[in-house]
């Protein structure tokens, strides 16, 4: 059986390299980041955009250097105005959801409420493995 790919959230990037999640939610991340993570370009630019320290703004970087950033491309544009028009969603959120859905993967996020309602999307909490 092929493994599914993931697609990581903003908010899990930063609770990940910050050590926040619990143990089981460590565990999954480091297997996606061993893995090469992905990214949208949405959470490139949150997490880039974040005031730091440049220690941990390293970090961040080093992390986004790493990953494989999925771009917008016409077809997730296509979804993301649908994800919007059913859902009244903020872009951002309609972005990563047409991203995740696009692309075939399981979005890793913490947000659930802010994506449980969008069809065929499928998540994990890594804070609640």
């Amino acid at each position: 059986m092929e493994q599914p790919q993931y697609l990581i959230d903003t908010n899990a990037i930063i609770d990940y390299l910050g050590k926040k999640l619990p143990t089981t939610g460590m565990e999954l991340m480091n297997r996606v980041v061993d893995n090469v993570p992905n990214v949208s370009v949405i959470s490139k630019i949150e997490v880039l955009g974040f005031n730091t320290s440049d220690q941990h703004y390293q970090l961040l970087s080093n992390f986004m250097n790493d990953a494989t950033i999925l771009d917008l491309t016409s077809s997730v544009v296509d979804v993301c105005i649908d994800v919007r028009k059913k859902h009244k969603t903020k872009l951002p959120d309609a972005i990563i959801a047409a991203t995740t859905l696009v692309y075939d993967m399981v979005l890793i996020t913490r947000n659930i409420s802010d994506f449980k309602n969008i069809h065929g999307l499928n998540l994990i909490n890594p804070y609640s493995l």
